[in-house]
C-alpha cells in the first residue's frame, strides 16, 4: 500500500509539474483572452488610463444576441447585496461576498452613478464607479487603486459584444504570491468570469425576447 501511495504521489506531482510548466507557455494567453478577438484583447479601452502599469491584464468577451439596452441593466445592478455577479454564488459566498445573482432587472439598483462606491462583501475591496457611459462603458476601480474592472458594450449589427477587462497590480506580492496568482488565481478567474459573461448573455437575450 505504501508503495502504491508513493507511486500515486509521484504521478500526481509529475502531472502538477507538467501543468505548471505548460500553463505559461501554452494556455495562459487563452486563459486571459477567452472569447475576445485579437483586436479586442490588444486595443485600448476606457479605464486603461486608470491603471496603466498593471502587472496583469485579462480581456474576455462574449457575443450577445440583444441590443446594448438589454445588457446594460444587468451591469449596473451588479454587486454584493445587489444583483450579484451572475457566476457561482456558492463560491463567491465562501469568501463572504454576499452574492445572490438576480434573474430579473431590479429597479432599485438601476441608478448607479459615477463616484458611487460598492463594497464586495464585508472583507472584499470597495469598488468605485469611475466611468459611466450608459449602454457603452462601465468602469470600476478599487479604492487602493490596484484593480480596475471595465465592462464595454459594442454594438455589432444585431448583436452586442460585451468585453470585460481586468487590470490588476500586486506591488507587494513576493515570489510565492506571484506563483499562486499565476497558477491558481488566473485559471480560477477564467472559471468565474466565463460563468458571469454567459450568465449576462442568457439574461440579456431573455430580456430582449420578452421586452
Amino acid at each position: 500500500m505504501d508503495r502504491a501511495l508513493r507511486s500515486s504521489t509521484r504521478t500526481g506531482l509529475l502531472i502538477a509539474g507538467v501543468a505548471a510548466a505548460a500553463y505559461p507557455l501554452l494556455l495562459r494567453r487563452w486563459c486571459l483572452t477567452w472569447g475576445a478577438t485579437a483586436e479586442e484583447a490588444e486595443s485600448a479601452l476606457p479605464g486603461d488610463e486608470l491603471l496603466p502599469d498593471s502587472g496583469l491584464v485579462a480581456t474576455r468577451a462574449v457575443a450577445i444576441d440583444a441590443p446594448p439596452g438589454a445588457v446594460w441593466p444587468w451591469l449596473v445592478q451588479m454587486g454584493s447585496g445587489r444583483g450579484g455577479a451572475y457566476t457561482y454564488d456558492w463560491i463567491e459566498n465562501l469568501f463572504g461576498l454576499d452574492m445572490h445573482s438576480a434573474d430579473e432587472v431590479l429597479p432599485q439598483f438601476q441608478n448607479l452613478k459615477a463616484g458611487d462606491v460598492l463594497p464586495l462583501g464585508t472583507t472584499g475591496p470597495r469598488m468605485r464607479a469611475e466611468v459611466m457611459e450608459p449602454e457603452q462603458a462601465l468602469v470600476f476601480r478599487s479604492e487602493d487603486g490596484n484593480w480596475v474592472w471595465a465592462f464595454i458594450l459594442r454594438s455589432d449589427g444585431e448583436t452586442t459584444r460585451l468585453i470585460s477587462r481586468n487590470r490588476i497590480a500586486a506591488p507587494d506580492a513576493g515570489p510565492l504570491g506571484r506563483l499562486v496568482n499565476l497558477l491558481i488565481m488566473e485559471p480560477g478567474s477564467l472559471i468565474m468570469e466565463r460563468k458571469m459573461l454567459l450568465g449576462i448573455k442568457e439574461r440579456a437575450e431573455r430580456l430582449a425576447r420578452t421586452g
